[in-house]
């Protein structure tokens, strides 16, 4: 009896693509998702971290990663990331720099570069303000011209993957990756019978048949609920420190603005006073006019009586 195989899971897509029993799974990969982009297609890889079955379960389950090389000396690495964490994108770059950079041993010329391919699959949505689930990254400024034509990167979100009918090669690949743990190997899809593919499903069948293989897939699987549930639990915790930090804020700018209130309610008292104090001057200086104003009248009359006297 055939037992659903999912082809994300590590021990699994690292067979598919990281062992060198399996190669023509990876070449036919790498030109499907790059092809458009390759000056020649890949015709022989040299995997160089090929997948050992004897991995222990303590190795970790959120990034797989295959790197190879090609004949004409390119260099490919192909990550699948089950869970999204916040430095993603930092880890994605760093990625590729750092393959890019392992080229050159001491005393090499930088001559000796050679153009650098990565790809990412993501199982969740990394950019949720983009519609779009396929994304090429390389080094172009402003105008968007090419600083230099070595490589680029390229990520795709399954979470996003979504066609009526599979119609391409590229199309083909990563709906057998979003999708795989649902095929039925007695009725395949249509975009399914050519023979890599149906090569990657009986690498599936291998998984599903054998007793030693089918355990370690569950030991994996299982191991990958725990690691979603943890996530899970560190993404809580980070949404309920940033709404505690939102709510520190928001209280910190309530007594700023209650503070603000009380200094305007205290300069509009200030205000009032000075107006009242104001007041209460030009009155008093209107009486002093008033008083002085009388009393030169009666100082001008006192000389006009005794003008008369005489």
């Amino acid at each position: 009896m055939y037992r659903p195989i999912d082809p994300k899971v590590d021990c699994v897509f690292k067979t598919l693509f990281g062992s060198e029993d399996h190669s023509e799974l990876l070449i036919d990969f790498l030109n499907a998702l790059l092809g458009d982009e390759l000056p020649a297609p890949v015709t022989a890889v040299d995997i160089l971290n090929p997948y050992n079955e004897r991995e222990t379960l303590d190795d970790k389950l959120t990034i797989v990663d295959v790197k190879a090389r090609d004949a004409q000396r390119r260099l490919f690495q192909v990550e699948i990331q089950l869970l999204v964490f916040p430095e993603l994108s930092t880890r994605i770059l760093y990625a590729w720099a750092d393959l890019y950079s392992q080229q050159l041993q001491s005393g090499q010329d930088y001559s000796e570069l050679q153009p650098t391919y990565t790809i990412w699959l993501l199982d969740q949505t990394l950019f949720t303000a983009r519609a779009e689930y396929a994304h090429r990254f390389t080094l172009r400024d402003e105008l968007g011209r090419g600083l230099l034509d070595h490589g680029s990167i390229r990520l795709f979100e399954l979470s996003k993957f979504a066609v009526e009918r599979v119609e391409t090669d590229t199309e083909r690949w990563l709906a057998f990756l979003k999708d795989g743990e649902r095929l039925d190997p007695d009725h395949l899809p249509e975009w399914m019978h050519s023979p890599i593919m149906r090569h990657a499903m009986s690498t599936l069948n291998a998984f599903s048949e054998k007793e030693r293989d089918y355990h370690r897939y569950q030991s994996r699987q299982e191991a990958l609920r725990q690691q979603r549930a943890i996530q899970r639990a560190l993404d809580e915790a980070r949404e309920n420190t940033r709404a505690a930090m939102q709510a520190t804020e928001a209280e910190r700018q309530a007594k700023e603005a209650e503070r603000q209130a009380k200094e305007a309610e205290r300069q509009a008292k200030e205000a009032e006073r000075q107006a009242k104090e104001a007041e209460r001057q030009a009155k008093e200086a209107a009486l002093q006019a008033r008083e002085e104003a009388l009393a030169e009248v009666a100082r001008l009359k006192a000389l006009l009586s005794q003008r008369d006297a005489h």
